[in-house]
């Protein structure tokens, strides 16, 4: 049976939440993935951003953790938020267990990619000089 957690949320994201959900005793890996609000954005100071999800986006982050956990058999878990965040704060974590290492971080990586392909979250940046743009869409 597949297991996944996949959510978007206004709340600040519990890494710790994220990686219980996918530990288990026959895993001796935990790859986590933390996507954090960086304060520049090619060449030019970020102040904030605010994320803006379409209203199936939790769904579509449900596929893409469903696929990677029908893909690999392992525990897949991410969650996504939305909002006012500023420079520092965590906007995605996604995590994944496996027996070992490698299929850990391959299938982490395989599912950020997948996340940041196919789910319809939109993220406006606002730079220290008053300018806004959004990425994405």
């Amino acid at each position: 049976m597949v297991q996944i957690l996949a959510s978007v949320s206004a709340e600040p994201i519990s890494t710790a939440a994220v990686e219980a959900f996918v530990q288990a005793s026959v895993n001796g890996a935990i790859v986590t993935f933390a996507g954090v609000v960086r304060d520049h954005d090619g060449g030019r100071p970020v102040s904030a951003l605010e994320y803006e999800a379409h209203p199936d986006a939790e769904r579509f982050l449900a596929e893409c953790c469903r696929e990677v956990a029908a893909s690999t058999g392992l525990r897949v878990a991410a969650i996504h938020r939305v909002g006012a965040l500023e420079v520092g704060d965590t906007a995605l974590v996604a995590a994944v267990a496996a027996p070992h290492r490698r299929e850990a971080f391959a299938a982490c990586a395989e599912l950020v990619e997948l996340i940041k392909q196919r789910v319809p979250i939109w993220k406006r940046q606002r730079f220290d000089d008053g300018v806004s743009e959004w990425v994405g869409l």
